[in-house]
């Protein structure tokens, strides 16, 4: 690149060597200069540079194809059903169309870049961050220079296919937000709503075994599900169902606690359970401290203090975990008062 003035002219003046630093050398290392330019194949042949050129568009125009069956098999290879194969085939071929789009526009710029844009080598010196006018003005001139070079201003159908391939690879991930909607039902009113009901047993997770109150020990912390959990299987919407109810249960001692009045008779004995789903993206908050009672989000590190009705202490999470009523029956099993009296989950499903 050539400039009218010499843009290292202002460093040189104000940079002195330090005594003692500068070193003589009678056989200093000579620059060995670039290696001879090796022209490409296209550069040499114009049929080369044609069939280059149709390969690039080709590939950007295979990415717009595959972002569009992205989409397609969307709709073709439905969910709702909660078919283990319907939700297979729905990952499978939107992620094969997905693959194919993102891969194509890579390998595609990638060979506009090796085989058509200027293979030139030159050496570019360093010079001082804020440059003169003249050097800025060399840099919009080395733009318009990279425009030439690379015939993004003039290779129309590659531009054009590249803008093509951009916007059609938004498609797929714009249409799986739709998928994030429960169809035809309101969220909210989806998640203030468990299994858990008056007289429901809580029972270990993953084994179903009733828990009693006097085999909790002080300091335990145990996962819970709903009793009858089980019995639904996946095609009965375990998942969906255990997602929503999943607890921890933990035991203290009874004055450690500090409780509303509201919530007075929400625990019994010391044992406490919260809700197991952060109020922060929805991860579960399954790391217990016996001795400062925090309970830990292993995700963005939300902290929660048991003692003080599952507050936040620390972390993103905007609010406490809900608490699940809690009681004993005739057996000394402990069995939910009610279900939960807020929806679980993230904070963004409480706002009506």
């Amino acid at each position: 690149m050539a400039h009218e003035e010499d843009p290292l002219e202002h460093e040189r003046a104000s940079w002195q060597p330090s005594s003692g630093l500068a070193v003589a050398v009678t056989d200093p290392v000579e620059n060995p200069g670039l290696p001879p330019h090796r022209e490409r194949m296209t550069d040499k042949d114009p049929a080369a540079m044609k069939r280059a050129v149709r390969t690039v568009y080709t590939l950007f125009y295979l990415s717009v194809a595959a972002s569009i069956w992205a989409v397609a098999a969307y709709m073709l290879f439905p969910i709702e059903s909660q078919s283990m194969v319907d939700i297979r085939h729905n990952n499978l071929f939107i992620g094969l169309g997905i693959a194919l789009a993102l891969l194509a526009i890579g390998i595609g710029a990638i060979h506009w870049s090796k085989a058509i844009m200027s293979d030139k080598e030159f050496v570019e010196p360093r010079h001082a961050t804020r440059g003169r006018d003249t050097t800025r003005e060399a840099a919009v001139q080395a733009f318009a220079d990279a425009n030439e070079e690379s015939g993004f201003g003039r290779r129309t159908m590659i531009r054009n296919s590249l803008f093509a391939a951009l916007v059609a690879s938004i498609l797929p991930g714009v249409t799986l937000f739709r998928g994030l909607a429960p169809q035809d039902q309101d969220p909210v009113h989806l998640l203030s709503h468990t299994m858990w009901e008056q007289g429901t047993r809580l029972v270990h997770d993953p084994t179903g075994t009733p828990i009693r109150a006097a085999d909790l020990t002080l300091g335990s912390a145990v996962h819970v599900i709903p009793e009858g959990l089980k019995e639904l299987g996946h095609e009965g919407g375990y998942l969906e169902e255990k997602a929503k109810a999943i607890v921890l249960l933990m035991r203290l001692l009874p004055e450690q606690l500090v409780e509303t009045d509201e919530r007075k008779d929400w625990s019994y004995d010391g044992i406490v359970a919260y809700s197991k789903v952060c109020t922060h993206v929805g991860c579960p908050v399954a790391l217990y401290e016996q001795q400062t009672h925090h309970l830990l989000c292993p995700c963005h590190q939300s902290q929660f203090d048991v003692t003080h009705g599952a507050r936040v202490i620390f972390g993103p999470a905007a609010r406490p975990l809900p608490q699940l009523p809690i009681t004993v029956d005739d057996e000394g099993y402990l069995v939910a008062q009610s279900d939960f009296t807020e929806p679980v989950g993230p904070s963004f499903w409480e706002r009506h």
